[in-house]
């Protein structure tokens, strides 16, 4: 193989918000695969909150990222190359990689082989079939548990996550209220995606808002920003209510570690449950959400948008789009086609 495996490194760790400078491009040699390890060509590149936890060297569930080293990255690859028992070369996989063309991966981090589904994208399988779409169904239904009926209020409502969530609460029946930064991406929920309501919460007095919109109050909130949006959540709260904690994206950026809401003894109050999750807690089960998810999708239930740009320069600046508000739905990378 003579081509060169171009990467993008950590530069430095960013000081609250990501730059373009945190990151620098380079160039490396292919690398060959160990025992257990497969090479792949990484086709998608997955853009997600979590990448700007591991550039910091904060605990987390996975080490960070070193610097000097290829920025971690979910990625949708093809295997070129293998010395892992059931994984053939060809096979195209969901798998935790990095910003580069090519990566060796231990077949512990490979998170499925990808099966293509008529009249759905290659790319969706990185999305509302991959890490998004397995977020929102196992952190709503697992997590949150909504009933019919119930109310469901959701932050980040017009991202990837978000987005998919308020969806599957309608398919379930409930009541479905998203919260996002812009008239136009509230539009977007009730007019494209079914949510019942959404509100603009730069520009509501939230606590007003929820309790025009959550009449009945709620009963799931699936939150990814924390912050006082969660804490104002909570004061909404119903009695056995639930809190999804997906992400604190509000919070992600910050130096220090921020308080925690005041308003945490609602929990106590309501007998209201608050739990984080990940979607690596329910790996044995991503073949049911993705047929679920697939089934939903062919039936005209489940909508989905991608964001994707071409070209491995490219990605810094992709993820900084996650912290403006400057996008919908799942934004991805686009580095190379498979290989028929």
């Amino acid at each position: 193989m003579t081509e060169v495996n171009r990467q993008i490194l950590l530069k430095k760790r960013p000081v609250g918000a990501p730059s373009v400078d945190d990151f620098e491009s380079g160039r490396d040699r292919i690398p060959s695969p160990g025992d257990g390890e497969v090479l792949v060509k990484n086709l998608y590149l997955s853009i997600d909150p979590a990448i700007r936890g591991w550039m910091s060297d904060a605990k987390s569930y996975l080490p960070p990222i070193g610097i000097g080293e290829p920025v971690r990255s979910g990625t949708l690859s093809q295997i070129v190359e293998s010395n892992a028992e059931g994984w053939p070369v060809g096979q195209i996989v969901q798998a935790l990689a990095a910003w580069e063309s090519f990566s060796v991966v231990p077949a512990a981090n490979l998170h499925g082989k990808v099966k293509t589904i008529e009249g759905i994208p290659l790319s969706a399988m990185l999305s509302v079939l991959g890490g998004t779409g397995l977020t929102a169904y196992f952190g709503l239904l697992e997590v949150g548990r909504p009933e019919e009926g119930e109310t469901v209020v959701v932050s980040a409502a017009a991202g990837g996550v978000g987005s998919i969530v308020g969806q599957i609460a309608r398919i379930k029946g409930c009541r479905a209220v998203g919260l996002t930064g812009s008239d136009d991406k509230c539009a977007w929920l009730t007019d494209e995606l079914g949510y019942d309501a959404a509100i603009n919460y730069k520009t509501a007095d939230l606590r007003i808002a929820l309790k025009e919109a959550c009449p009945k109050g709620i009963d799931v909130f699936f939150d990814s920003v924390g912050g006082e949006i969660l804490n104002t959540a909570l004061t909404r709260l119903n009695r056995r209510g639930r809190v999804a904690l997906c992400g604190a994206i509000s919070q992600i950026n910050a130096g220090e570690l921020p308080p925690g809401p005041s308003n945490y003894l609602q929990l106590l109050a309501k007998s209201a449950r608050m739990e984080g999750f990940t979607t690596l807690d329910f790996a044995r089960r991503y073949d049911e959400a993705r047929a679920a998810l697939a089934n939903w999708i062919h039936a005209g239930e489940l909508e989905y948008r991608d964001d994707i740009v071409d070209g491995l320069e490219n990605a810094p600046s992709h993820l900084l789009r996650l912290f403006t508000g400057e996008h919908r739905g799942k934004l991805m990378v686009k580095l190379a086609d498979p290989e028929v």
